[in-house]
């Protein structure tokens, strides 16, 4: 997209758009100016995507990692793609040393769920875990997800390799896109921001925010809130 040919924030707020009754002067200018800054922030997020589209050829997958799924198959990783040339890898922090997995892992997975079909038809979508499939599949029933594809990593290669594994044991969760390359699998794509690149007062997390609890949340006057978290039940 041209940023030249875009007709400035500014302008495109003078526009109509719905007003409310009762809307103060202060409230309805106040707003004109978030509008404008929501208008830039959506371009922005459209230039960062073209520019993560636009990235050189990733490196080549050289090592074989190896996962068994939910039939007890042991596949490599080229086989996770399917018929599909792109690869959507979520590692979530379900381990054998966990009684229960991650909330926030969980909390994401179940709003990824309700998408699966539809993701599944343009992309290979996997959700990769330490624990043997079958006990990811177990808790997959408990929360009724019918659209997600659950895959055991054999070994620790894979989470080693990406740094998933603390010196404590716990796990870090890892968003991971792959694409074919003819009979090969290179690297698109991973989200790479580590707690240390956490801005002051906030949680760790990439952007744009893939979480939907998040993103609702930012839209009330009370926001994410500092002393709550989501949690496997109430």
């Amino acid at each position: 997209m041209e940023r030249s040919v875009l007709t400035p924030a500014s302008e495109l707020t003078r526009l109509p758009y719905p007003h409310f009754p009762g809307e103060s002067a202060a409230y309805r200018e106040a707003r004109r100016a978030l509008l404008a800054e929501e208008i830039e922030f959506r371009r922005h997020m459209t230039r960062l995507v073209e520019q993560r589209r636009s990235l050189p050829p990733g490196p080549v997958i050289e090592k074989d990692y190896r996962f068994r799924d939910a039939k007890g198959d042991e596949l490599g990783l080229i086989d996770l793609f399917g018929d599909k040339d792109t690869l959507v890898a979520y590692f979530w922090m379900y381990g054998p040393q966990r009684a229960r997995p991650c909330p926030m892992c969980t909390n994401w997975l179940g709003a990824v769920n309700g998408n699966g079909a539809d993701i599944e038809q343009r992309v290979s979508l996997k959700i990769l875990g330490r624990s043997p499939v079958e006990r990811q599949l177990a808790f997959a029933a408990e929360r009724g997800w019918t659209n997600l594809d659950f895959v055991q990593t054999v070994g620790d290669d894979y989470a080693k390799d990406l740094d998933l594994i603390n010196d404590d044991g716990s796990e870090n969760p890892a968003l991971v896109v792959y694409q074919r390359d003819g009979d090969k699998v290179r690297l698109f794509w991973a989200s790479i921001m580590t707690r240390e690149m956490a801005d002051p007062g906030q949680d760790p997390r990439t952007a744009p925010d893939i979480a939907p609890l998040w993103s609702i949340l930012d839209l009330t006057p009370g926001g994410r809130g500092t002393d709550w978290y989501p949690k496997l039940s109430y």
